[in-house]
C-alpha cells in the first residue's frame, strides 16, 4: 500500500496543516511497515505554474504518476486569501488530465480516479465553518472537494483547524482539536 503526503504551506514549521498531515500520516503508519510513504513538499520543490510546455512535460507525468500510483493521499492545505495555495493549485493543475483521471464522452464527464482515500489537513485563520459569517469566504475545502468529486473522489476526510489567527489560546486550542481528530484515523477507511 502507498501513501502520498503532499504539504503546500509556505509557513515552514509554524504550520498549522503542516503539523496535522503530519499527524496523520504518523497516525496512519504506526504500526504498518508495509505502507510506503512518498513525500512532496511544493514549497520546497514548487511546480510551474501551468503553461503548454509544462502540461505536456515529462515532470507534469511524474507529478501525475506519483497520484496515481498512491492508495491514500494525506494533502496539507492552508485557507490563504479564502483559497488554496498557489502551489497547491500549480498541484492539482498536474492531476486533473483528461484521459488520465477523468474522461469525457457522449454521456458527460466521469471521474476516473475513484479509488483512493484523500485525507486533508485544512488551516484557516478565522471562522468559516458552515455558519459562521465568513462561511460564503471560504473556498479551499469547497474547491478540493468539487476538484476531488471531478476526478471521482466521492467522500474526501477533512480535519480542520480554524481560529489560527484570533490568538495564541484560540490557535492551540483548534491544533490539539485537529491532533486529536487525526489520532482517530485508521487505515480501513
Amino acid at each position: 500500500m502507498k501513501l502520498f503526503h503532499l504539504d503546500s504551506s509556505i509557513q515552514g514549521g509554524k504550520s498549522a496543516s503542516r503539523a496535522i498531515s503530519a499527524a496523520e500520516v504518523e497516525q496512519l503508519s504506526s504500526g504498518n511497515t508495509e505502507l510506503e510513504i512518498v513525500y512532496r513538499d511544493l514549497v520546497a520543490a514548487p511546480l510551474a505554474h501551468l503553461t503548454l510546455e509544462a502540461f505536456a512535460g515529462a515532470k507534469a507525468k511524474a507529478v501525475l504518476t506519483e497520484f496515481q500510483s498512491a492508495d491514500i493521499v494525506v494533502i496539507g492545505a492552508p485557507l490563504y486569501n479564502f483559497t488554496i495555495s498557489s502551489q497547491l493549485k500549480a498541484w492539482f493543475d498536474r492531476i486533473l488530465v483528461a484521459g488520465e483521471t477523468l474522461s469525457y464522452s457522449e454521456s458527460g464527464q466521469e471521474g476516473l480516479a475513484g479509488d483512493k482515500r484523500i485525507i486533508v489537513a485544512v488551516a484557516r485563520g478565522g471562522v468559516y465553518a458552515e455558519g459562521s459569517p465568513f462561511a460564503s469566504f471560504e473556498h479551499a475545502e469547497t474547491l478540493l472537494k468539487s476538484l476531488l468529486s471531478f476526478i471521482g473522489i466521492s467522500g474526501p476526510e477533512f480535519i480542520v483547524a480554524e481560529e489560527l489567527a484570533t490568538g495564541e489560546q484560540a490557535r492551540q486550542a483548534s491544533i490539539d482539536a485537529a491532533l486529536g481528530q487525526a489520532q482517530l484515523l485508521r487505515l480501513a477507511a
